[in-house]
């Protein structure tokens, strides 16, 4: 199975966050305009961009919170 485009896991995530955390709002657009962990939005690439959205979205919580967070730390190979 093939992993899904950082940009559709975003577009879940804030299907199902819909009021997200303000530290994490930013990074969640960003990750909307990258396909993959080496493409570049600005300075930053897909995976910066990934790790620094999951470190602000400890309020995004519940089945599909974990889901979507996990299936980023695997398509980003974050530990």
């Amino acid at each position: 199975m093939s992993k899904r485009p950082i940009y559709k896991i975003a577009d879940e995530i804030s299907a199902k966050w819909p009021k997200p955390y303000f530290g994490a709002e930013p990074y969640l657009r960003a990750m909307r305009y990258v396909s993959a962990p080496e493409d570049r939005f600005g300075h930053d690439n897909g995976r910066t961009l990934a790790i620094y959205f999951l470190a602000n979205a400890q309020s995004f919580r519940g089945n599909d919170a974990r889901r979507l967070k996990a299936e980023l730390k695997s398509v980003c190979d974050i530990k």
